[in-house]
């Protein structure tokens, strides 16, 4: 099992730099894309940002911001080399024509290949593991560097006001949220805790606590230890997590249940946090598809 694992996450580092190379223009069914070409930055490597504006977009009109990690799958699958995707333009079209969700664009932003482990695992996790472990993590998962940190300023300093001066949005906090799965998930809600001044919300649906592909506990136990100390004010922030029960996300509820008391313990109740089990769902895109819904209505959605 172990030797599996390990070649499918080279095969997938090598898929996902070629694919960060070549990633054409998502088609989409509804609105329309508008690609940031190479977006700069001085944090971490350039990469495409596709920005999703909803059919009847206008500059006289001020707009949510969600933005979304592994923006390579959220639109088209066709332009992915899994041929799956989140279809994110379907869903949130859908809940703006039923006049559900407030007006929204989104930004996806493109993961950096084989790099996407050490840009979306929290690097103030790292402290509370063990020396040895957390050495042969960082040598197996990380390239030996951790670059969380300097990804989340990137988003923040970098990408969040080039979006805010292109498009009409609203640039304050109770308009901006974060989501993402799997390792997306993870970054998406560090990124909330540690600018609580920049996101009112975030969701990680299969939120892989793990870390890696094995159940293991110093991982979820220093993401334990992250989240008891700094999880956001339940004031002012909304917290969506879920999970299947197949696939990878068959190991995640012993960790998730867990995860849930500690968001309870710090004030979260019903109003702003939810973690939802999918029975029978997997760790997949098509997955992530058919639930999409439910975070945008938790994060988006009208009174």
């Amino acid at each position: 099992m172990k030797r599996l694992c390990s070649s499918f996450f080279a095969l997938l580092c090598l898929a996902l730099a070629a694919l960060v190379q070549a990633q054409p223009v998502p088609q989409v069914s509804s609105g329309s894309i508008q690609r940031l070409e190479n977006f700069p930055s001085k944090y971490v490597a350039a990469r495409h940002i596709d920005v999703w504006l909803p059919d009847g977009y206008s500059a006289s009109k001020r707009y949510n911001v969600l933005y979304m990690q592994d923006g390579q799958g959220l639109f088209d699958p066709s332009a992915t080399w899994f041929k799956k995707a989140w279809h994110v333009d379907v869903t949130l079209s859908r809940l703006l024509r039923e006049g559900r969700i407030a007006d929204t664009i989104v930004v996806g932003i493109a993961n950096a290949g084989k790099s996407r482990w050490s840009e979306y695992f929290p690097e103030k996790f790292l402290p509370w593991v063990n020396e040895s472990t957390r050495r042969a993590f960082m040598d197996k998962w990380m390239e030996q560097q951790a670059r969380s940190d300097a990804y989340l300023r990137f988003l923040v300093e970098e990408l969040k006001p080039a979006i805010d001066l292109r498009f009409s949005t609203h640039p304050q906090r109770e308009h901006t949220f974060i989501m993402g799965s799997s390792m997306g998930g993870v970054i998406s809600i560090y990124a909330m805790n540690e600018y609580p001044e920049v996101f009112a919300g975030a969701a990680g649906l299969s939120t892989h606590w793990v870390g890696t592909f094995e159940a293991n506990s110093a991982l979820p136990l220093a993401a334990f230890n992250y989240l008891r100390d700094h999880l956001a004010d339940p004031v002012n922030h909304r917290l969506y997590m879920d999970r299947g029960t197949t696939e990878l996300d068959a190991i995640y509820g012993t960790y998730q249940s867990f995860i849930d008391e500690i968001v309870r313990d710090r004030g979260y109740g019903a109003a702003n946090f939810q973690s939802r089990v999918f029975d029978g769902e997997g760790h997949n895109e098509d997955a992530w598809a058919r639930r999409l819904e439910v975070p945008l209505l938790f994060l988006l959605g009208k009174p």
